[in-house]
């Protein structure tokens, strides 16, 4: 009797490990160039899709690894910017960088997809946004940077993990900050085709 009743007790003991394994949550990756991005992200009340990822390069050299995270997996510029609902561009540094370097290229990205009357409505979100570069005084390979649509709240960055500048509530500010990486004059052509999970290209 002892011995089955050990019988039982280790059935039991398993079966409660077994179930306890089977129902942990189990967070697939993707990886890009060595770096580990995981394949859904939250942010606000919504979990986002990873759509697509790249490399930007400089030349040869690797700046850093870019996701976007989408409600719905989409394919074309036009798709993700009329798409609603919470959206997110991480960032994961590849070089050491200087603030004004990454907000210089941030800038010129945004100049270079935006009509002259465009940038005249957004002005406000342009400062805002360069501005939050001078508050990191570096950064370092491994670094991280999101960049979020937060649907009622606005555009959030965060560096490493914490909140960084102020919050920007215009959405067409956002679909902008996209443009540097999606418009018509990417910062890095086949990086928008890696984004948009583009298999065409």
């Amino acid at each position: 009797m002892k011995f089955a009743s050990r019988i039982n007790s280790g059935l039991t003991s398993l079966g409660l490990a077994s179930a306890l394994f089977f129902s942990s949550p189990v967070f697939a990756e993707t990886t890009v160039a060595g770096v580990k991005l995981d394949d859904t992200a939250q942010v606000g009340t919504q979990t986002l899709k990873l759509n697509g990822a790249g490399v930007r390069y400089k030349v040869i050299f690797k700046v850093y690894v870019a996701a976007m995270y989408l409600p719905e997996l989409k394919s074309t510029t036009a798709e993700v910017l009329a798409l609603p609902g919470a959206k997110r561009v991480t960032l994961v540094i590849m070089r050491d960088l200087s603030s004004d370097d990454l907000g210089q290229r941030f800038m010129d990205g945004l100049k270079k997809n935006l009509e002259i009357t465009e940038r005249a409505k957004l002005i406000g979100g342009m400062l805002t946004f360069g501005q939050m570069f001078s508050l990191i005084p570096g950064m370092k390979k491994g670094d991280i940077l999101t960049i979020d649509w937060v649907p009622g709240t606005g555009v959030v960055s965060q560096y490493n993990g914490k909140k960084i500048g102020e919050t920007i509530p215009d959405p067409n500010f956002y679909n902008a900050v996209l443009k540097i990486w999606l418009g018509n004059h990417p910062a890095d052509e086949p990086l928008k085709h890696k984004m948009l999970n583009d298999k065409s290209e």
